[in-house]
């Protein structure tokens, strides 16, 4: 009988001790697979991030954004966690890129914002207040400010294209040889010939000696050739910076900043109206790759241009416009205005001699030309040439090649050609009454 139960207190001994081997092994996969878990966690995390990438520290999302002190203050990282409740696209962010985040891209962070969501529903968190995604585009202009309310002011003769002569830019930068001040007029030129607005004239073609910013020879550009603004420009301020990080992109980075500065004058008084200048952000101008430094130049240049081209614009507009009467041939009266400054078929203008330019007293200074006395209306024929036309006599006469011609704008009282659509109609609905 006692051999009988140290049979059985032997087997119950092996069998209890066998339990924590067989227990072991559970705990040792256990053990491997959170060891794989971390791993993986870590590998994931040891990632360079991404911009646009968000994580969740103690309950707060930070979005991986672009550093706005970068380039501006010294050893500062480019891109850095932000608090996603502080964070909104800077100024230059997805400019001039028009979103710069493809479909692919997009759909990857809607993904990763929706799994992070869900993650925070299942840990009872509140979600936090983010702004939705913004994208800035460059419109015509600056650019660069937000949109502010402006004061409504009709321009004179708004269908009519302006005539201005661009001098050359004065290059006053340390670039002389590669002929920035060229490249910059051509630049110039185009920009103000794309508005629809401007008619740049060469100033070659008026065949004036002398400086065309003399007073006396602006009168002669204003009354001769219709010519209402001059624009004397200046480069200056030209500097790159070209740098490579060895590792990480093979290709060489380029920044550089331009000053562009305009005096904008008006040939009836023979002053300067207005005096613009402008100065591209640094960090738009960036450019990678072969002959970075050249297209950063160029960058800066349009953007310095772009920066003050809404201001030029404004300027000139201001001006009337007016054409002259070129010679007088029985019935016919040609004008030395047509189809590229914006005179119609049907169209009638406005005949008056010179008038007198009036100075103002106490500063010396002229204020502007009247008109002359008034001789008549002209109503336009034909079109022809590229900027040219012929009208026939529909009221007046005793017309000179030395009369100045102005867009009819007032008809039986009501401004029709240069009021909104809106009084337009409400003009209309007066004369039916």
């Amino acid at each position: 009988m006692r051999k009988l139960f140290i049979v059985i207190l032997a087997l119950v001994l092996v069998s209890c001790s066998s339990i924590p081997f067989l227990k072991k092994k559970p705990d040792n996969a256990g053990k491997t697979t959170a060891q794989t878990k971390t791993e993986k966690t870590v590998r994931i995390e040891d990632q360079a991030p991404k911009a646009g990438d968000i994580k969740l520290v103690d309950g707060v999302e930070y979005i991986y954004a672009r550093n706005r002190r970068y380039m501006f203050t010294p050893y500062e990282p480019e891109y850095v966690w932000i608090r996603k409740d502080e964070y909104s696209p800077r100024m230059g962010e997805n400019l001039l890129t028009k979103g710069g985040m493809d479909s692919k891209e997009r759909k990857e962070l809607e993904k990763r914002m929706a799994k992070l969501e869900e993650e925070m529903r299942k840990k009872g968190l509140p979600p936090q207040m983010a702004y939705p995604t913004q994208m800035v585009y460059m419109p015509t202009g600056m650019g660069y400010m937000s949109n502010m309310p402006l004061i409504a002011f009709t321009y004179p003769s708004p269908k009519m294209k302006r005539r201005v002569i661009v001098l050359p830019v004065t290059d006053r930068t340390n670039y002389r040889q590669e002929h920035l001040g060229e490249l910059a007029t051509k630049r110039l030129i185009s920009r103000l010939e794309n508005t629809g607005a401007i008619i740049c004239i060469d100033p070659n073609s008026v065949n004036m000696k002398g400086d065309l910013l003399n007073p006396r020879n602006m009168k002669t550009l204003n009354e001769l050739h219709g010519v209402q603004a001059v624009l004397n420009p200046s480069l200056s301020d030209v500097f790159t910076s070209t740098s490579k990080i060895e590792g990480k992109d093979e290709r060489e980075t380029s920044f550089a900043v331009s000053k562009m500065g305009v005096d904008v004058y008006n040939t009836d008084t023979g002053s300067v109206m207005r005096q613009l200048s402008g100065r591209n952000p640094v960090f738009l101008s960036r450019e990678k790759g072969d002959l970075s430094s050249e297209k950063a130049k160029i960058k800066a240049i349009d953007l310095s241009i772009e920066i003050i081209a809404d201001d030029m614009l404004k300027a000139i507009l201001t001006l009337d416009w007016h054409g002259r009467i070129a010679s007088v041939d029985k019935e016919k009266v040609y004008l030395n205005a047509g189809r590229l400054s914006g005179l119609e078929k049907g169209g009638v203008v406005e005949v008056y001699s010179p008038g007198d330019q009036i100075i103002d007293p106490k500063t010396n200074t002229s204020l502007g030309t009247t008109k002359g006395i008034y001789k008549g209306d002209l109503e336009v024929v034909e079109l022809f040439g590229v900027d040219a036309s012929w009208a026939k006599v529909k009221k007046g006469g005793n017309f000179s090649a030395t009369d100045l011609v102005y867009l009819k704008s007032a008809q039986d009282g009501t401004l029709l050609q240069q009021s909104s659509p809106v009084k337009q109609e409400k003009n209309l609905e007066n004369k039916k009454k």
